[in-house]
């Protein structure tokens, strides 16, 4: 009995290799055609391979979307970096101009200085609280530098030397003068055929930003535009100075004199480079004309 179950299994097995191999041989021979068996197992691996696929798509089409991301932030923050450093190599390159128009400017004006001995400073500190009022310069007594010479930038004159160290000076600017400061003046009027006027710079008004030229006769008719320059006759400011222009004229409160409101040449906010003014040539005798009061 065994042995008759031995000879069934194997005629199984034999029947089995077989089937499979008139299966294998048939599936590897050339046809035009698919069995329908064949054709069910085929759509059924194709499914499953969609099935798989398009996950796997998915995932590594967003793994390289996320590098690409991260490759455009690195790109980013480099090409930022650079615009950063080429914004401040333009500001830098704008300062430099700025600068050096300044002392181009600077220089030309002090070859025409011919009567007066100009050193050149820079300024290097101004006090937030005193902006309007007074700066320090890199020049001292050491320089030559005295108290109360005249300062001036290439546009025109900006104030005086207040107080002189031995490196450094403190410089007085004319926005911060008040009526213990007076410089005398010259008004030079548009029409050649009219003489100059005389006054006396005593002040700053801060709401128009102009000086107060005081001391102007009545009958005197100045007009808007005509020059003021100092007048050199206080014995300490140089004659010629540029100050500025007139812009108003008003009577005085007591109705004796005029002021005229004068525009000065020179910015008075933003300076960098100066030129500190020695009077080196002799003055007239002043005896008997209007006095300055330190300047």
């Amino acid at each position: 009995m065994p042995s008759l179950f031995r000879r069934k299994r194997l005629v199984i097995v034999l029947i089995g290799f077989i089937v499979l191999v008139a299966l294998i041989g048939f599936s590897i021979r050339d046809r035009d055609s698919l069995s329908t068996p064949e054709k069910f197992l085929q759509d059924a691996v194709g499914w499953m391979q969609t099935v798989f696929h398009k996950p796997v798509s998915l995932v590594d089409g967003t793994i390289e979307n996320i590098h690409d991301m991260f490759d455009v932030y690195e790109q980013n923050k480099v090409l930022k970096a650079r615009l950063s450093e080429y914004k401040g190599v333009i500001q830098e390159n704008q300062r430099l101009t700025k600068e050096n128009n300044e002392l181009r400017d600077t220089l030309d004006k002090t070859e025409g200085l011919s009567d007066y001995s100009p050193t050149q400073a820079t300024v290097i500190a101004r006090s937030s609280d005193r902006w309007f009022e007074q700066m320090t310069i890199n020049k001292g007594e050491e320089h030559g530098i005295e108290k109360d010479m005249a300062v001036m930038t290439s546009e025109g004159l900006i104030g005086k030397i207040k107080s002189v160290g031995a490196f450094h000076s403190t410089v007085q600017l004319l926005s911060g003068f008040d009526r213990s400061n007076k410089i005398s003046a010259w008004v030079v009027r548009e029409d050649e055929n009219e003489d100059e006027v005389f006054g006396l710079i005593e002040g700053y008004d801060d709401e128009t930003g102009q000086l107060l030229l005081e001391g102007i006769k009545l009958d005197e008719e100045l007009k808007e535009g005509d020059t003021v320059i100092s007048s050199g006759l206080g014995g300490v400011f140089p004659s010629n100075l540029r100050i500025g222009t007139v812009e108003d004229v008003v009577n005085d409160q007591f109705g004796l004199t005029k002021t005229a409101y004068i525009e000065p040449f020179a910015d008075l906010f933003d300076i960098n480079h100066v030129m500190v003014v020695d009077r080196s040539v002799e003055t007239i005798d002043t005896e008997n004309e209007p006095e300055e009061d330190g300047s």
